[in-house]
Formats: structure tokens, C-alpha cells, sequence
């Protein structure tokens, strides 16, 4: 079977007539077969019930979380005290019986229930406990035949958070072991498991939802603390002014998470405390009120109030936060001259000047479009003389020359002026009588400079004009001449040739030297002088003047042969058989081309040799003669050429035309080039036979070198050992070693008779800084010519004893034999005498070692010796 208890009370608040709100929701102990005693009020409709799921809805849509059974004592009215917290929800367990169709259920026929749909279970979160607290207790219908554990399992029995909920496996009483929270978890979902004693499944599993029931334990937040927002001024009521939103953690679908808005405070209250208004549930301010100034009131503070549980002051939760509105500007305000008319003096010719202020005030936002002045000349200067800049910073209109002005002309001027803004108007705005006034600008008459009436001047005159030759009357005149009764004086400012003079009274204008077309003063025909008008004021004025003298041409420069050096084929070819030549003239036409090529009379192997034929006005070609042959070389060619003009110009001029052998593009060949050069076949050949002569000599050098070098090697493997003497050992004593050997002091052989210290050690083998005790013996020196072989056999013999002998330092040394003694620059080995005698037992010369074994041999030999 399946039984739950359950019992709930329920708080009604008397809202209206025909209306209930939900206000608080506790649970008491109610048998579930007692079921509705709320009947009256689902018949009046105040309440709607839904029996099937269970859900009991109010008329305004309020929806109550877990409504099984419910128990009301009164119609309306509060009807119940309100519990603690901890009282919430603790009802007598729900027993939550398994399905009757267990899987070890005894054979025969029996009808099967169907699976119950099992409830979820509400658990209240910020439960203060005690814990572990029971929820529901789970048993199978088969625990009266066999032990039955059970167990859960699922996120928040084995699966993280762990132990949140256990059960206990005999009882099956199934635990909460913490208080819940809904915001970070609300919901879990556990299935119930029956086992028997081997770990048999005995029943299937049911599904066990716990739903974490929420408390209004959370504050609504402001995304912000400080919210900012702006409103034009003059603004209608119901103008939209900013959005402020508020989140609340608890569950939104209940009052406890539904927030509502209102305003708590306005500062200032200007013009009326209550200026904006905020929608209660969405949180968008608005106006409420007309009489927004900016020019009054620039910025608004508003204290908005959030509150849960729908606004419910007694059991909400609030928050504050700050709304910063600024009026932002319109132009309402028309700038406004300060006076209606304004004046100023400007003198004549001057330009860029100010020559009055006009001030202006305007109630707007400083440098904004709607402050900033914009000012307008309508009418009294039809020339355009003057205009009105703004001043940034003061917006004062500053009235500027911009064309200057002539006292002769206009004395004053009367100017009328009109201000605006960057801005339009606001929309019912007029514009000021003050945005006009009159300015009125008075002319100063001052010193004016001369000036030329024409400026440039233009004339024409043909080149070659003489010194002395009168050209034209460059005048100047003088605004001032009749008023002040000045006189003009003329002076050159800039000749860059020097070719001119002026007259300093009337302004004649004098060549001092012939104009020449062709000079590098002169610009496309153009040669420009400056002059100087001043006059006689006080101070004086001047004014300057430009004279451009047009300079026509005449064939006075004869044409010059281009080019000057040039290459030829010595045979003709038949793609290239000569050089085109032409000509450059310094004149323009018709003094310059066509012209006329021709070969002088004048050498006459000139014209036996060469030829020019024209290929158009400004070009010919010259060339040798058919079946003429030069030698390869440069040869000077005399050409005459005559320009058109009348009469026309001749000049001789010379071409340097270099003859050599061609390839068969018409190139010269390399042996041609350096022919043309000036150097026969002859030269060429004697270059390269010197050059090859030079080369081999370089190479027997360097052949010499080698073998001098190889021929060295070879010699110095051969000295005579005796010949190479250091200080007085001889080279046949050397046992090897390297260059330590080479690198030894040399003057530690010689001992200073101060180790006489030595005197004291035993005969034998000594080092090479000991000296022998015994006198001297007197041997004559032996001849010392063996034969190479000989001596190759001796210095291999040494080597081996030196190799196999155990008491041989490892290190190259010198042995005590090699120490020769003094009076022979030869060196000798007498000191190695025991005696002056000749009878002298050498014997123990044996006991020295494999390395004196030789030496033994040597004096030891009894009767052989």
C-alpha cells in the first residue's frame, strides 16, 4: 500500500473582497483522508484547486509551492499565528512503500499493482536542524519474510555533494544530514534500492524527488550602486529617463524572488519633490512632472528602494541604490548682443586686423553647439572687405579686415550684424531682438605706397639690341600725390644680367649692354627686371613694378655637329654602313634647322674616302666610300654645317670616327676595339708575347723557390753531427726528446766551483748538475769519422738500451755522460777518466746500466783496447 501524511496551514491575508495573497505556509498533522475543509472557498472562487496534481492557485495568480491537504479555521482573516522557521515542515514521515510486484515474489496467481507515482519530497532550505533530519521512511512489503537493507544512491547520496542525504539500511529511514540551500542546488534526484542479505535485488527501484523549498533568505542586488542617466530639459511628462534592475537569488516564480521598485527620495525637490516616477516592476524612471530647466537645476539624486515578496514591506527583503540624472542642454536660449550697436577704426590698406569686439551672452551650456556664436555681416559691405570670427574661449565676435580698404574710396562703413547659434532653436523658440546690432567702421587715411598701373609690364625688342637703346617709360602713380604733394623717385631693384637703367624722375628705361636671347638670364624668351616706386611721405611708401622684355630671335649662332666621336665598320655592311650625324643650333627656328651637311674640298682624301648622304631635315648620314678599306684606327673627320637662316650660319666642326672590324651585328669585334684604339696588329702581338714572357717568369720563380726550399730540408738532415756544436756537447750524445730538450738552460752543464758539496757523494751514475770528483785524465782526442752506418747502428742501439732500461725516468732528461768537460771546444768524453794513468779500470762502467753499455765496451775491452 502507499500512505503519506501530511498537513499544512495556511496564512490568508484579507486583500479585497473577492481576493486572497499567500503569506506564509507551515505544515501540521493532518491525516491524509481529511482531505478539504477549504470547500467554501473554492466554491466562492477565491482559491482554485487542482486535485489531481494538487497545486492551490488565488485569484491572482499566486501559486502555492506543496498543497496536499489543507485546514483552514476562518473564511478571512488572518486565521493562524505564524511559526518559527524551525517548526516549518516538520510532519510525521512519509512511508513510501515498494511496488507489490517484487522480483521474488512466490509463484502462483496474484494480481499485480501497478507502480505508485511516488510525490516529490519538500524539503524547506536554512533548515536550523536538529540533523540528521528525517524525511521519508521506505520499507518493502516483503520485509516480513526476509531482512531487507536498503540504500540510495545519486548526486547527494554517492555522487558529489556526498552525504547529503543516507539512509539507514535496516529501518529505512531515509535523512537530510544539512541545512539545504535552493540557490546553489534546488533539486536532487536519489533512487531507493531493497537488497536482501546476499545483495539481491528483491524490489525495483524507485525514483525519489526532493525538491529544496525556498525561503526568502536573499536580498535583491543592484548590478550597480550608481546608476547614471541623463534627460533633456523641457521634457514631457512620461518622457523615458533610464532603466534600474535589481536580481534576487531567491525563486522568481514566488514572492520571494518577485522585486519591486519605488523611489525613496529626490534631490533637489525642484521645482516639485516628486519630478520622476519608477514602474514597479520593470524599473524605468520617467518624468512625471514638466519644468525640467538645466539653466535651474543641472542634475538630480534619486534613491531608488528594491524590495522582495512583491513590495511587502513587513516580510521583504530591500536594497538601495543611487540614480544620477543630468539634464542635458537644449537651445532654449537665443544669444543676445550686449549692445545695439558697436564701432571701430581700421587705417586704409591694412589687412588681418581687428577692428572691433562684439560680446554676446547666451544662458546655454559654455561650448556646447548651443552656446557657441556664429555671427553674420547681412548687410553694409558688399566688397567683402570685412568678416566676424568667433572667439573660442569669451564667444566674442571679432570683426576682421580681409581686403583691405581705401580711404580715397570709402571713409566708413556701416555694417549691420546678426548672432545665431551652431544649434537650431528649440522647437517655440524665437530669436532675440538683441541677436542685432549695427557696427559701424571708420576708414584712417595713411601714407599709401606708389603702384604701376600695369604690373607686369610687356614688351618685345629682337636680341642684339645696342647699349644705349631706349626701351619704354615704366611709370608709377601715387594715391596720395595731389592730397599730399608727393613726388615719385624710380630705382632698379633686381637686373640679374645688369642689362638695364631707369630714369630716377620719369622712369625711362635704358639698355646698358645687348640683349642676348641665348642667355642663361633669359627664360623662354623672357628676360624680367624688377623696379622701384617711392615716394616722398614721411615715413615713405614704396611700390615695386616688373618690366618682361619679350626677346626675339636672329641667327646669331651658328649649328654645332653632334656627335663628336662615333665608330665605323672597316668593310661596309649591309645593315649598318655609317654614323647619323646631326646638328644643334642655339637658335630657334627658322634660324635653326634644316640643315645643310657637307664634306669639306680640303683634305681631298676627305671626299675620296668618305661620303654623307641626308636622311631628313635635321639628320644625315656619313660613311665611307664603296670599295674604300681603312685601317683599323680613328681618323678625324672635317664636316661643315649650315643652319637656315638668313643669312644662314656655317661652322666646321670635326667628328672622331673610330674604323674597326665588325661582327655581323655591326659591333666592333674586342681585337677591332683595341685597334681603333691607335694600336696595330703588330702592338697586340708584342703586348701578348710580354705578357706570356711575364707569366712563365713568374712561374720558374716560384719553381725555384720550391726546390731552394726542399734542397734546405734535404741538407739539414745532412750536417756532420760534429759540426753541430751547442756550448760543448756534441750532437752524437743527443738520446732524443723534444722541445723541452731544445728549451733547456744550457748554463747548468757548467758547474761553478762553489758545489763542492758533491765531493762527499759515492762514485757512479751522476746527474747533469754534478761534476766528477776524480782528477782529470789527459786522453787524446780520438778521430771521430765512423761511418754513417756506423753511426745509425750506434744511435739505434742507445735507443733500445734507453727503452729497456727499468731505471729510466719517464721524462726526457740529459745523462751524466754529457757532460764533456772544459779545454776542448770540440768536446771530449775524458772526464770520464778515473786517473791520470792509462792503466785505469773501467770495469764498473758495466755496473752503470743498459745506457752506458756501448761506453763499457769501449774501455773495457781488456787487450782489444
Amino acid at each position: 500500500c502507499y500512505e503519506l501524511w501530511a498537513n499544512f496551514s495556511i496564512y490568508l491575508q484579507n486583500l479585497a473582497s473577492n481576493s486572497f495573497r499567500l503569506v506564509f505556509l507551515n505544515l501540521k498533522t493532518l491525516l491524509c483522508n481529511e482531505v478539504v475543509n477549504i470547500i467554501a472557498l473554492l466554491q466562492w472562487n477565491r482559491l482554485q484547486l487542482d486535485l489531481k496534481l494538487g497545486p492551490l492557485i488565488t485569484d491572482t495568480d499566486n501559486t502555492l509551492k506543496s498543497c496536499v491537504v489543507l485546514k483552514v479555521t476562518k473564511d478571512e482573516g488572518r486565521v493562524a499565528e505564524r511559526k518559527e522557521q524551525k517548526e516549518a515542515f516538520q510532519a510525521p514521515p512519509t512511508v513510501i512503500m515498494f511496488s507489490g510486484s517484487g522480483l521474488n515474489r512466490t509463484k502462483g496467481l496474484r494480481r499485480q499493482k501497478r507502480d505508485w507515482v511516488i510525490p516529490p519530497i519538500n524539503v524547506a532550505e536554512n533548515s536550523r536542524g536538529p540533523f540528521p533530519q528525517m524525511l521519508v521512511s521506505i520499507r518493502s512489503d516483503q520485509d516480513q519474510d526476509i531482512s531487507i537493507r536498503y540504500s540510495i544512491t545519486g548526486v547527494g547520496a554517492d555522487q558529489p555533494p556526498n552525504e547529503v542525504f543516507n539512509i539507514d539500511p535496516v529501518l529505512g529511514k531515509m535523512f537530510v544530514t544539512k541545512p539545504l540551500d535552493r540557490e546553489h542546488r534546488s533539486s536532487y534526484h536519489l533512487r531507493a534500492h531493497a537488497v536482501d542479505m546476499n545483495g539481491n535485488q528483491v524490489e525495483n527501484p524507485i525514483d525519489l524527488y526532493i525538491f529544496v523549498i525556498d525561503m526568502n533568505d536573499n536580498r535583491p542586488e543592484f548590478k550597480n550602486q550608481v546608476y547614471n542617466g541623463s534627460v533633456d530639459e523641457g521634457s514631457k511628462p512620461g518622457t523615458y529617463v533610464m532603466h534600474l534592475s535589481a536580481f534576487d537569488a531567491d525563486d522568481n516564480t514566488t514572492a520571494n524572488g518577485m522585486v519591486r521598485y519605488r523611489i525613496l527620495s529626490q534631490t533637489p525637490h525642484s521645482p516639485i519633490p516628486n519630478m520622476f516616477t519608477i514602474n514597479s516592476e520593470t524599473g524605468d524612471i520617467v518624468t512625471v512632472a514638466p519644468g525640467l530647466d538645466r539653466e535651474k537645476v543641472s542634475q538630480y539624486t534619486i534613491i531608488v528602494q528594491a524590495t522582495d515578496m512583491e513590495g511587502n514591506l513587513n516580510f521583504g527583503l530591500s536594497n538601495t541604490a543611487t540614480a544620477i540624472i543630468t539634464v542635458t542642454d537644449i537651445n532654449d536660449n537665443p544669444p543676445m548682443l550686449t549692445s545695439r550697436t558697436f564701432s571701430g577704426e581700421v587705417p586704409e590698406n591694412r589687412v588681418d586686423v581687428v577692428v572691433a569686439n562684439l560680446t554676446v551672452i547666451d544662458a546655454d551650456q559654455p561650448h556646447s553647439p548651443n552656446w557657441n556664436a556664429i555671427y553674420r555681416i547681412i548687410s553694409g559691405d558688399p566688397s567683402g572687405h570685412f568678416t566676424i570670427r568667433t572667439d573660442p574661449v569669451t564667444n566674442d565676435g571679432m570683426v576682421t579686415v580681409v581686403k583691405p580698404v581705401d580711404f580715397e574710396m570709402n571713409r566708413a562703413f556701416m555694417l549691420t550684424v546678426v548672432v545665431s547659434n551652431q544649434a537650431h532653436l528649440a522647437s517655440g523658440i524665437q530669436s532675440s531682438l538683441q541677436s542685432t546690432a549695427g557696427v559701424t567702421i571708420s576708414v584712417q587715411d595713411v601714407n599709401e605706397p606708389p603702384y604701376f598701373p600695369t604690373n607686369p609690364k610687356h614688351i618685345r625688342f629682337e636680341e642684339g639690341v645696342p647699349a644705349g637703346t631706349s626701351l619704354t617709360t615704366f611709370s608709377a602713380s601715387d594715391p596720395d600725390r595731389l592730397q599730399m604733394q608727393q613726388s615719385i623717385r624710380y630705382s632698379k631693384l633686381n637686373d640679374p644680367a645688369d642689362w638695364l637703367s631707369i630714369n630716377r624722375t620719369n622712369g625711362q628705361i635704358v639698355t646698358t649692354a645687348m640683349l642676348d636671347r641665348e642667355s642663361v638670364y633669359v627664360k623662354n624668351n623672357i628676360y624680367e627686371a624688377t623696379f622701384l616706386a617711392t615716394d616722398s611721405g614721411s615715413p615713405a611708401a614704396s611700390g615695386t613694378g616688373t618690366l618682361q622684355i619679350y626677346l626675339i630671335d636672329i641667327n646669331d649662332n651658328p649649328p654645332a655637329l653632334i656627335p663628336k666621336e662615333s665608330q665605323i665598320c672597316e668593310r661596309i655592311n649591309k645593315n649598318v654602313n655609317g654614323v647619323n650625324i646631326t646638328a644643334a643650333d642655339a637658335d630657334t627656328d627658322p634660324n635653326a634647322g634644316p640643315f645643310v651637311f657637307e664634306l669639306p674640298n680640303f683634305p681631298t682624301s676627305i671626299r675620296r674616302n668618305w661620303t654623307i648622304s641626308r636622311i631628313s631635315g635635321d639628320y644625315a648620314r656619313l660613311g665611307l666610300r664603296y670599295q674604300i678599306y681603312l685601317e683599323p684606327g680613328v681618323y678625324e673627320v672635317p664636316v661643315i654645317v649650315s643652319d637656315s637662316g638668313n643669312p644662314p650660319l656655317s661652322n666646321r666642326s670635326v667628328i672622331k670616327v673610330k674604323v674597326c672590324p665588325c661582327d655581323e651585328n655591326g659591333d666592333c669585334t674586342t681585337l677591332g676595339a683595341v685597334a681603333a684604339a691607335g694600336l696595330g696588329t703588330g702592338a697586340i702581338i708584342s703586348i701578348l708575347i710580354c705578357i706570356i714572357i711575364l707569366l712563365s717568369m713568374v712561374l720558374l720563380f716560384v719553381v725555384w723557390i720550391k726546390r731552394r726550399e726542399k734542397e734546405r730540408q734535404t741538407k739539414q738532415l745532412l750536417i756532420d753531427p760534429e759540426d753541430d756544436v751547442r756550448d760543448n756537447i756534441l750532437k752524437y750524445d743527443e738520446e732524443g726528446g723534444g722541445e723541452e730538450d731544445q728549451d733547456y738552460d744550457l748554463s747548468q752543464l757548467q758547474q761553478p766551483d762553489s758545489l763542492e758539496h758533491i765531493i762527499s757523494k759515492p762514485p757512479g751514475v751522476r746527474r747533469v748538475d754534478e761534476r766528477p770528483i776524480i782528477p782529470e785524465s789527459q786522453y787524446p782526442i780520438r778521430p771521430v769519422v765512423p761511418h754513417p752506418g756506423d753511426i745509425g747502428d750506434f744511435i739505434h742501439e742507445g735507443l733500445r738500451a734507453a727503452d729497456n732500461d727499468p731505471t729510466a725516468p719517464p721524462y726526457d732528461s740529459l745523462l751524466v755522460f754529457d757532460y764533456e768537460g772544459s779545454g776542448s771546444t770540440a768536446g771530449s768524453v775524458s772526464s770520464l777518466n778515473s786517473s791520470s794513468t792509462g792503466d785505469q779500470d773501467y770495469d764498473y762502467l758495466n755496473d752503470w746500466g743498459p745506457r752506458f753499455k756501448k761506453l763499457a765496451d769501449m774501455y773495457g775491452g781488456g787487450d782489444d783496447d
